[in-house]
């Protein structure tokens, strides 16, 4: 009963044998010196200035939301419009009602001042 699955199952295994292993003898085989320099952040070659853990403005988390809502809305549209013919009006209607909503939330964003950057 399961021997259609064990090709899949010793794939598995080698899998996590090999990321256990890797895992392994990078500890074995690395220095395992700490220094200063290795320790601090790295930002483009440019030594930060300030705290690490400076808060964000909410800004930059709704036009992070923003983005991935319309990056979504894309993965869903590509699709639609590959087999558009096939699917006819009634999947010609239901993208307009999709891209109603999505439309309908863009501008409460824009009139809430969502996409204003100061």
């Amino acid at each position: 009963m399961l021997r259609p699955y064990l090709p899949v199952l010793i794939l598995l295994a080698l899998s996590i044998a090999q990321a256990i292993g890797m895992v392994i003898l990078s500890n074995v085989l690395s220095p395992g010196k700490q220094t200063k320099v290795k320790a601090s952040p790295y930002e483009s070659g440019i030594t930060p200035l300030g705290s690490t853990r400076e808060r964000f403005s909410v800004k930059f988390y709704v036009v992070a939301i923003l983005f991935i809502v319309f990056d979504v809305e894309t993965v869903f549209l590509l699709p639609w419009a590959v087999s558009a013919r096939a699917l006819g009006w009634g999947g010609f209607a239901a993208a307009m009602v999709f891209i109603f909503i999505l439309t309908v939330g863009l501008v409460y964003e824009w009139k809430k001042g969502a996409l204003e950057w100061d």
